[in-house]
């Protein structure tokens, strides 16, 4: 009896051959990005861990904002192309710094729990992501105002337990937004697709979707791991 064997075609999957050669382009210089993004929030992480160069601080918060700031008020054009990268990568940078506070909470409990972290947010966010470029056009788009509420109520309460300082509800909002940043992934990347076919050029602020996205989803669910590792302990 032959057996006939069937490989998966790897290249394929990535190939993205249902949309138009210039949406391919477009989407290409976003996740490109995306990465280099990626490479600046580990060295901004590298250098508070081993260096401890910058601080996380109130002034690291108003100069990612302020780079935010800058950023959105900076015109998508050729000419700006240069400067605004510079802006998205020192921002990148500067989160990635930014997390440093629970990256020294994980290497005290258990250094194990970042490199398991980094796998399993790099997985899921593959998936998520493949899950909706490949999904029926646009259809995780309605999830938006849900998810959009969902944050919403995650910010109030996270500033109610400024107040309370319930263990309890810090970790309610820990799950929580871990899914509900699990939906912006989806819907996000579709809404992204959805803009370049309307002419949206700005592959940059783009970026920033994915890319908080993705430092959201690993800071949540660093924590969550920290947290389970030190109930272990106990």
């Amino acid at each position: 009896m032959n057996v006939v064997k069937q490989t998966f075609n790897w290249e394929a999957l990535f190939m993205l051959s249902h949309f138009t050669p210039n949406l391919q382009r477009n989407l290409k210089k976003v996740y490109d990005s995306f990465s280099f993004c990626m490479i600046m929030a580990a060295a901004g992480a590298y250098l508070h861990i081993f260096i401890r160069l910058i601080q996380p601080c109130l002034l690291l918060v108003l100069s990612s904002l302020g780079l935010t700031i800058w950023l959105v008020k900076t015109p998508h054009h050729h000419k700006t192309e240069k400067k605004r990268l510079v802006i998205l990568f020192v921002f990148a940078f500067l989160v990635g710094n930014g997390l440093g506070l629970a990256l020294d909470l994980c290497i005290t409990t258990n250094p194990n729990i970042i490199p398991t972290s980094l796998l399993g947010t790099a997985m899921i966010f593959s998936c998520f992501t493949l899950s909706s470029v490949y999904a029926k056009r646009h259809s995780y788009l309605f999830l938006r105002g849900i998810l959009i509420s969902a944050m919403n109520l995650i910010h109030v309460t996270s500033l109610g337990n400024l107040l309370f300082r319930s263990h309890l509800l810090f970790q309610v909002n820990l799950y929580v937004g871990l899914a509900v940043i699990s939906g912006f992934i989806l819907s996000d990347t579709q809404l992204i697709i959805k803009k370049y076919e309307n002419g949206a050029k700005d592959y940059i602020w783009l970026c920033v979707y994915l890319f908080l996205h993705f430092a959201t989803f690993f800071w949540r669910f660093l924590m969550i791991l920290a947290m389970n590792e030190k109930n272990k302990m106990k």
